[in-house]
């Protein structure tokens, strides 16, 4: 007999479960390979697992749609805190506002160029200095800043930091998901094991194309070894030649 392999796949393994439960399914009582307790638990985690499978790749869907959108989001508000930073620093470079002032921005009083906003992290960071700084510069009789005025830095940093916490979100689900799915397909491969092994011992006493027949509609998946000749119903014709002719020596051997 050529040698079985346990599917490697989440994909695989549904296949593998769905197969087998619907050939048990269709199996009359005398001819059922499985036993009721297994039967029922591969039909109940069978549920459990699909579900779970379509929950995750749900959250990764979420999660990539939303990580495009996400990219635009990021890069306006990088564009906005960069833009205002450097007119800021135009300003104190001509004289209009006194380079003092630039600590309320908690930004060093004697560089002008703009502080690394590559980060998700330090944008929410100088995005938050930034608004906070100039609010609390006009609050103290300042001159606003425009193109971009605070409000249109803040529309884009606020849609920025919902949609930073809405993706710190997918990820964690996502994990979680994966977690437990993970700790499903554990699950999954017992079950499949037992039903494979409580198949082939079922049509033990098969010829072997025969057994490999009836357990290939039970889904166990088998792979021929190199050089290994594939089983044919001719196979087990030539066995039940050699039947006929020595029955003495066969009796109700094993064809495996």
């Amino acid at each position: 007999m050529p040698y079985r392999r346990l599917p490697n796949t989440d994909q695989a393994r549904l296949k593998a479960l769905k197969i087998a439960v619907q050939q048990a399914n269709r199996a009359t009582f005398n001819e059922q390979a499985l036993s009721f307790k297994t039967l029922n638990e591969a039909k109940n985690f069978l549920i459990q697992f699909e579900t779970r499978l379509t929950q995750y790749h749900q959250t990764v869907e979420n999660r990539v749609n939303s990580a495009k959108q996400y990219r635009t989001i990021v890069a306006n508000a990088r564009m906005y805190v960069s833009h205002f930073i450097q007119v800021l620093n135009l300003a104190v470079i001509r004289g209009d506002i006194k380079k003092e002032q630039k600590e309320l921005y908690k930004l060093d009083t004697n560089v002008h160029t703009v502080p690394d906003l590559a980060t998700d992290v330090a944008l929410l960071e100088w995005g938050h200095n930034i608004i906070q700084g100039e609010n609390e510069r006009i609050r103290k009789g300042g001159f606003p800043i425009y193109n971009p005025t605070i409000a249109k830095v803040q529309v884009h940093y606020d849609q920025f930091k919902e949609y930073h916490a809405t993706q710190k979100l997918h990820q964690s689900t996502a994990m979680r998901n994966w977690e437990e799915l993970n700790a499903l397909r554990e699950t999954a491969d017992t079950i499949i094991l037992d039903i494979w092994n409580q198949v082939e011992e079922h049509y033990a006493m098969c010829k072997p194309y025969e057994r490999l027949c009836n357990c290939e509609a039970y889904g166990i998946v088998y792979y021929y070894r190199k050089g290994e000749q594939e089983l044919t119903e001719e196979t087990d014709k030539a066995i039940q030649r050699l039947i006929d002719q020595s029955p003495s020596i066969f009796g109700n051997e094993d064809f495996e």
